[in-house]
């Protein structure tokens, strides 16, 4: 049990970094940059944000965070992944880029840029049961989808044509959207209640 603020950190090597950090401490976390191995011993759980998840990829095995951070979700490390995120956390990757690899842990197999670039970015309002009311406002850019789920995974939120969104796999938890950037927090303090109950 987490008897402390909830040290909750951002892998900060590329993407919405500040985001994320603002949302937290809104809402009371103590809120770490991860840059380094050592720093994932002085925190509870860890964001991996929104951004470019090849160069998300690639920077960490630059910096040699690509290892540690696998063994640290392996061995039940909590970790929320928004969009770049989602797709670092897949076991299986639709269509990777050339030599991209992921993180792993989410049982899932997850498509890159499922809805086109940029120009095909779009905003919905999301039922997620387990947030209750109101919908959430969803922004979505450049955004993955999840196509494929393993029993242990529990999809949260789906689009009306029924691809999947949001799902939680334990302590791992992965939307394809930018809650960060939309002013909605309700999955950050999810998170948030996860590192508490641990």
């Amino acid at each position: 049990m987490v008897t402390h603020r909830p040290r909750v950190g951002i892998l900060a090597l590329q993407g919405d970094v500040r985001e994320h950090a603002r949302v937290f401490a809104e809402l009371d976390a103590d809120v770490r940059l991860v840059r380094r191995p050592e720093d994932l011993s002085l925190i509870d759980g860890l964001v991996l944000p929104g951004g470019e998840s090849s160069v998300i990829d690639k920077l960490a095995r630059a910096f040699g965070m690509r290892e540690p951070i696998r063994e640290a979700i392996a061995g039940g490390l909590p970790v929320y992944g928004t969009c770049a995120g989602m797709i670092l956390l897949a076991d299986r990757l639709e269509n990777p880029i050339a030599g991209q690899q992921t993180f792993g842990g989410l049982d899932a197999t997850v498509r890159r840029n499922a809805f086109g670039g940029q120009v095909e970015s779009f905003e919905v309002a999301l039922e997620v049961p387990v947030l209750g009311a109101p919908p959430v406002h969803a922004a979505f850019i450049r955004a993955p989808v999840v196509v494929d789920c393993g029993a242990r995974v529990e999809p949260l939120a789906a689009l009306a044509d029924g691809r999947v969104v949001a799902v939680r796999q334990g302590a791992i938890l992965a939307t394809a959207f930018h809650p960060e950037v939309s002013g909605e927090t309700r999955f950050h303090a999810l998170f948030l209640r996860t590192l508490r109950a641990r």
